[in-house]
């Protein structure tokens, strides 16, 4: 009995920590991912940075089209491999306040 509840046990354990399915869908070399968001959605880089997570750090960029207003969130690992974490459309950029000296707010 207690074997068969430790290996039902471990099979649940080891499927909650895979990673879900459609994450290795949405992943290639980097090269093969801009690519295709330069050629087929006339996106190019608009900002990214370094993000940390789980002890490794990625890459995190969101590619933009001015065109189409698509967006694509994308995070590259250290090994190369780019994933596609979101993509949208409507895609607008915050103008920042400039407050001038001397003036009330």
């Amino acid at each position: 009995m207690f074997k068969r509840l430790f290996g039902i046990a471990l099979a649940f354990g080891m499927a909650a920590t895979a990673p879900p399915a459609f994450a290795q869908q949405n992943c290639a070399q980097r090269d093969q991912v801009i690519a295709k968001l330069q050629d087929s959605y006339s996106e190019q880089l608009a900002f990214g940075g370094l993000q940390k997570s789980r002890g490794a750090q990625s890459v995190m960029e969101v590619w933009t089209s001015q065109e189409t207003g698509s967006y694509t969130v994308l995070v590259t690992h250290a090994n190369g491999i780019s994933c596609i974490v979101s993509v949208g459309t409507d895609f607008f950029e915050a103008i920042p306040k400039i407050k001038v000296e001397g003036t009330p707010s």
